[in-house]
């Protein structure tokens, strides 16, 4: 019986979890969508509607251009989700492949890699990103491969850990007995076992992602004023807080605030699901 009970506890976790993840990507995926759709009506002005507060029309006020900050921040929400999409894409696979050549190409290689590791991770993310989106011009490809050369130190360190586990395991040795290749047992046994860490680090990747667009746009070196993203928008907002206009900044932040915490929740619950220890809890 209690055995029972506890299998059936499990599997109600298990549920739990899954229907979390698959909720916050559905959700994460509807902001991507709906942001897409009213890109275009996000620009639209109308100078008879300027400076409006929250109201049923506007649950988000309107801004001095008469612009619907609803559909701004929604635009401005798609842009970031988009660029973190590519940027944290771009910056696992990285850390992946490093990883594996840490573990796998020998003593020099692992030097090398866990020096640069070192020397990344010694300076600030905030930092090196404005150097690099400044240096290509910044714009979305900038603040891209900025944020893909920066954010790959960390997951990298998991990557190597987990094939340098995967490497003194018993049915490594054992399939290295059977005289299978190298790649053959990197391919059959080390990218499966690593596959979940890799597959929750690049969900993970995402918020750290978002939240440094947007700290780097505010400041300048992002994405071009013309362009709605939640950065932009809180930056132009800056200057009218001080007449009263707090819904120009309150609300794209929370948004900003939500999304990011959905990819944390996602990421989160996705960890525990592929963890045997963790969804027992």
């Amino acid at each position: 019986m209690i055995l029972h009970e506890a299998k059936n506890h499990r599997l109600a976790n298990r549920r739990l979890l899954l229907v979390v993840t698959v909720t916050a990507f559905v959700v994460l995926a509807a902001i991507v969508i709906f942001g897409c759709v009213v890109y275009d009506q996000a620009n639209a002005t109308n100078f008879d509607q300027k400076n409006l507060p929250p109201s049923l029309a506007h649950p988000f006020g309107t801004d001095w251009m008469g612009r619907d900050m609803l559909l701004r921040t929604a635009a401005g929400l798609s842009t970031s989700v988009l660029l973190g999409v590519v940027a944290a894409l771009v910056s696992a696979v990285l850390a992946f492949v490093l990883g594996a050549c840490a573990a796998l190409g020998g003593s020099r290689a692992d030097a090398v890699i866990s020096w640069c590791i070192d020397l990344m991770m010694g300076i600030p993310h905030i930092v090196l990103l404005i150097l690099i989106s400044y240096a290509l011009g910044k714009g979305f490809w900038g603040v891209a491969v900025g944020i893909a050369l920066t954010h790959w130190p960390s997951l990298t360190r998991v990557i190597r850990a987990e094939i340098l586990q995967c490497k003194e395991s018993l049915f490594v040795g054992v399939a290295q007995a059977l005289g299978q290749s190298r790649l053959r047992i990197a391919l059959t046994h080390m990218i499966p076992y690593t596959l979940p860490q890799f597959i929750v680090g690049l969900i993970l990747l995402f918020p750290h992602a978002i939240l440094h667009e947007a700290a780097v746009t505010f400041l300048g070196f992002g994405l071009p004023p013309e362009q709605p993203a939640i950065g932009v928008i809180l930056s132009e907002a800056m200057t009218y807080l001080s007449s009263g206009m707090w819904w120009l900044a309150v609300f794209p932040g929370l948004a900003l605030v939500a999304v990011v915490l959905l990819f944390d929740c996602a990421g989160s619950s996705l960890r525990r699901l592929i963890d045997p220890k963790r969804n027992q809890e």
